[in-house]
């Protein structure tokens, strides 16, 4: 196959080129006129599994026929002649036991690093050791490092860096995978150097950025029929570019990596040639040679951009390097999304091939939700993190629930999880049960259920006989998970994993339902399988850090769905956008931070240090992303995209796209006349993108005054919405004439009406248990008892402390005025309902008084308490008749006989406590009743609306019917407009 030339051998593609198509087309050539069994002996070696995919497919287009060997560099392994290696460790166990040990060096020591850092500092510890395992260096190559002024931070890196030195052991058995690989990789190559193979051996797509890859790539490359094929080689840099990449004095220490193509010098460097000097693999031609000029010109390394004076004038056919090259520079990641997934649509109607280009996942699940639109589901290579799919979002559920106390909207959550209760055809029934749950027994009701909560709700459905199951079942399977104290992992999974199972089956069914169907589903069980298989490595954790690991070990593992994708619209990697090609490439998130990310923070070794070690240096990222880059900003149809502003600030532009624009910007007239049409053609799309979601133009609503007929105006009102009638009237509408309750929140917080719930229990109990009289120790007995209904009704500890607090601050207060009270009237009632017809016929005002206390001689005080500031003369006068009105139905004999009030009070809580008494009159008592009458009058006639928020006490009170009034389209500055409605 290779018959010209000797070894070593190393081809490339130009930039621009489909570099799968062309390896194919390549092989085709040299073997014309061999017999077609001839490829069947070519042996090719790809990087990814993405490649290998691609290369088969293409080779199945061509038909029947005989196939290459097409294998993965990462596979050398596990060829049959390696099987003597060591078997490879698990990476999972390998996690764990790293994990433990650094737990014990932390316990052990713990001012190297906090307790919580100890996943963080395991994973690192892992990536470092990998690293040196492929760059063959040795904890002694570390250990021997000059550390100069970083002794202190020396000591803590090596109390690290000796957890890993068994894993470096010759006899380590088993073996780490890294260093299975590099081993294997030294064996091909000796016994290579023996005895060459007699076949075709091709590597194809790597850059050989790692040490064991390069190694066999450069044992390939010597073989009498071997070959190294490089893609995206930049075949317009000049050779004294080259040079300047392959210095010893700088730049190759402090500058090259970051380049594009520094890797194929370096390599080039290892076979002993000369970049320059590399062969094209085959006779394909870059899809615009102009713009390869241009970008090859624009991303010259830096101490060489002085060139862009001396050659940026001269170069010639920039209009047409920018034909095809769009710029969209949007204001916001949204509007960028929505113009990607547009021109992905009109790609998808062309029936072209078009690739998304992007290193931001966030980005690119936008882009995905904005092509729902039109039902179209792009092939993500990456798939979707195993954490953010339906098994994985239940088993993240599920451990919560081991980690933390279960609140009614966790069970929720459990509940109406897709994959809860899905092995039975039932399910129907079991969503019903749930919403009734919810809104029977767990809104407004305590934050954290309990199991006789739901067997009580369960016993009072006479209707569904399969109540008592079903709420044993969902108590059975989460109610008693919490255990946030430490145990052996294996006894986490356990549980964990029973629970998740007990769920997804459905009460009464074994099995696991659906849970493990569908890719995602397969891909969860293999991982929570391997997670079983090496819990025993795990030692102790809490139930919080075996919550933290798994969401970790469930964000690294990726899913790819199988079903409704639209094949031709595809969302690429970077690594995947070497090796193949499309019609239409977008490049998106180009700004700094995102493409190129910057390189990630190493806790143990610097730059320097990482240098002379023989490590790979942070920039060699930067200089993988920006090949990347540089292959695909060269083909045929390119679109260039970034957001000038993110959720927080402006963004900066990435340096490449930097760099050409400032180049075209300045290099000549034509250049920037190309740039600006470039902006032109990204303007019209992002036009269009924005009009997408433009809603039409509705004219703002006014203020509602709503008048139905007379027949449904209310005909009854508590004493409490009386003061809603006056300050709210569409209040008193929406609530008794449309008859729409608003939903109590799930997640109950500790607010101001539940602290008043609080308090009123607490005096209802104190009063119950002083009913005769006041004992000595009466202040202790009411804290006593605040203690008792502040541990069964206030279950935050934050809210339960600062409840007591302001408690104990007006309790000697209270008691103290209770003595009073107590000398003028005993406690007659408390609590006590009543109703009756009042301001109109037929009209019923009912009440519920905190407190009636009655004078021997039968004076009747009724009390109200109020847990903040009573309200003031004028609030009563104007808005607040809540006792007055109280004391004109116990004249009626609403709270049992007939009692004429003769004063009332409210006992204000609030800080210091304040009591606002009134002598009351029976003329006093008529004309409240008269001019509550009257309000009643204006309300119940059919002519008048219910105004919204007509008087209210402060203009930044929300109401509960603020939405159905559209209040924020209209202010309380407009008159209200009268609608008849239900006419």
């Amino acid at each position: 196959m290779f018959e010209t030339g000797p070894p070593p051998r190393v081809y490339a593609t130009p930039l621009g080129v489909d570099f799968s198509t062309a390896l194919v087309t390549g092989i085709e050539n040299r073997l014309l006129g061999q017999p077609p069994e001839a490829l069947a002996r070519v042996e090719i070696y790809v990087n990814t599994a993405r490649t290998q995919r691609r290369l088969r497919a293409l080779y199945a287009d061509r038909g029947a026929g005989f196939l290459p060997r097409i294998r993965l560099v990462t596979d050398l392994a596990t060829r049959p002649d390696m099987a003597d290696l060591p078997p490879p460790i698990p990476p999972l166990r390998l996690r764990l036991q790293l994990s433990q040990l650094v737990a014990a060096l932390l316990d052990r020591e713990p001012a190297l690093a906090p307790r919580s850092s100890l996943y963080g500092l395991s994973d690192s510890l892992a990536a470092l050791m990998a690293e040196m395992q492929e760059e063959g260096v040795t904890p002694e190559d570390i250990a021997a490092l000059d550390v100069g002024d970083h002794a202190t931070h020396w000591q803590r890196t090596q109390a690290f860096l000796s957890i890993v030195a068994p894993h470096f052991a010759g006899s380590a058995d088993p073996m780490a995978t890294e260093a299975r690989q590099s081993a294997a990789v030294g064996r091909l190559a000796v016994r290579w150097a023996e005895s060459p193979p007699d076949h075709p051996v091709i590597v194809a797509g790597s850059t050989g950025s790692r040490g064991p890859t390069a190694r066999f790539m450069q044992a390939v490359a010597g073989l009498p029929q071997g070959a190294v094929v490089l893609p995206g080689l930049d075949f317009d840099q000049p050779r004294g570019v080259w040079d300047k990449l392959l210095q010893r004095d700088g730049l190759a220490l402090s500058g090259g990596e970051d380049h594009p193509q520094f890797r194929f010098a370096r390599f080039a460097e290892r076979v002993d040639m000369h970049p320059a000097d590399i062969e094209p693999w085959g006779r394909e031609q870059p899809a615009n040679p102009a713009r390869n000029r241009l970008i090859s010109l624009a991303l010259r390394p830096a101490p060489v951009t002085d060139q862009w004076l001396a050659e940026g004038p001269g170069l010639t056919g920039v209009a047409a390097a920018a034909e095809g090259l769009t710029l969209i520079e949007a204001d916001t990641p949204q509007l960028e999304a929505a113009t990607i997934a547009l021109r992905l649509k009109r790609a998808a109607e062309e029936g072209l091939r078009a690739a998304l280009i992007c290193p931001d996942r966030t980005l690119n699940r936008q882009v995905t939700a904005a092509l729902d639109r039109w039902r179209i589901v792009p092939d993500d290579s990456a798939g979707e993190p195993l954490s953010q799919t339906a098994p994985g979002r239940l088993l993240l559920h599920v451990a919560g629930a081991l980690s933390e106390k279960l609140t009614a909207e966790a069970l929720l959550v459990l509940l109406k999880h897709p994959l809860t209760h899905s092995a039975r055809d039932d399910r129907v029934d079991h969503l019903r049960r749930a919403r009734d749950l919810e809104l029977q027994c767990l809104r407004g009701k305590l934050p954290f259920p309990t199991r006789t909560g739901l067997a009580d709700w369960a016993a009072k459905r006479d209707t569904d006989p399969g109540a008592v199951a079903w709420a044993t079942w969902v108590a059975d399977a989460v109610l008693d998970l919490h255990a946030p104290g430490a145990r052996p992992l294996a006894e986490h999974v356990a549980a964990h994993l029973g629970a998740t199972r007990r769920l997804a089956a459905g009460p009464g069914v074994d099995g696991t339902g659906a849970l493990w169907q569908k890719t995602e589903g397969e891909v969860a069980e293999r991982v929570l399988q391997s997670l079983v298989d090496e819990a025993a490595h795990g030692g102790m954790m809490t139930a919080a850090e075996y919550r933290d690991f798994l969401a970790a070990l469930l964000q690294g593992e990726e899913a790819r769905t199988q079903y409704g994708l639209q094949s031709d619209i595809m969302i690429w990697g970077t690594l995947e956008a070497r090796v193949q090609g499309a019609d239409l490439v977008i490049l998106a998130g180009l700004n700094e931070g995102t493409w190129p990310a910057p390189p990630g923070p190493d806790p143990w070794l610097n730059r320097k240090m990482r240098d002379r070690a023989g490590l790979r240096l942070p920039d060699r990222v930067i200089g993988l992303s920006a090949h990347d880059f540089q292959q695909s900003v060269t083909g045929a149809e390119v679109w260039l995209c970034r957001a000038r502003r993110d959720a927080e600030t402006e963004t900066v532009p990435s340096r490449w796209l930097n760099r050409i624009v400032n180049l075209m910007q300045g290099a000549s007239p034509e250049s920037a006349a190309a740039l600006k049409a470039m902006r032109a053609r990204g303007q019209d799309w992002l036009g269009w993108a924005a009009r997408l979601d433009e809603a039409d133009a509705v004219p703002p609503a006014t203020r509602p005054a709503p008048a139905p007929p007379a027949a449904q105006r209310p005909d009854s009102l508590s004493v409490t919405q009386v003061e809603k009638l006056i300050r709210d009237p569409y209040w008193v509408y929406a609530r008794k004439v449309l008859d729409i309750k608003p939903i109590d929140p799930l997640r109950q917080s500790p607010d101001a009406p539940l602290r008043g719930t609080v308090l009123h229990d607490v005096l209802r109990r104190f009063l119950r248990a002083t009913w005769d009289s006041l004992p000595e120790n009466a202040e202790a007995l009411l804290l006593r008892i605040a203690d008792e209904v502040l541990e069964e009704k206030a279950p935050w500890p934050a809210a339960r402390r600062m409840w007591r607090a302001r408690i104990a601050r007006v309790a000697g207060w209270f008691v103290a005025t209770e003595h009073a009270r107590r000398q003028v009237a005993r406690p007659l009632k408390l609590e006590a309902y009543g109703e009756a017809e009042i301001g109109a016929p037929g009209f019923k005002l009912r009440g519920t008084a905190d407190r009636i206390d009655m004078t021997p001689d039968g004076q009747v005080l009724i009390y109200d308490y109020k847990t903040g500031a009573p309200p003031s003369p004028d609030q009563e006068k104007a808005f607040n008749k809540q006792l007055w009105l109280e004391a004109a139905m116990a004249g009626l004999g609403a709270f049992g006989e007939t009692w004429q009030a003769t004063h009332i009070a409210y006992i204000g809580l609030g800080a210091g406590g304040k009591i606002m008494p009134h002598a009351v009159t029976q003329a006093e008592i008529a004309e409240i009743t008269a001019g509550f009458g009257d309000l009643l009058a204006h309300y119940l006639d059919e002519a008048n609306g219910f105004p919204s928020r007509r008087a209210m006490e402060q203009v930044t009170f929300e109401g509960d019917y603020d939405h159905l009034a559209r209040f924020g389209e209209w202010d309380e500055t407009q008159t209200p407009v009268i609608v008849r409605v239900g006419q």
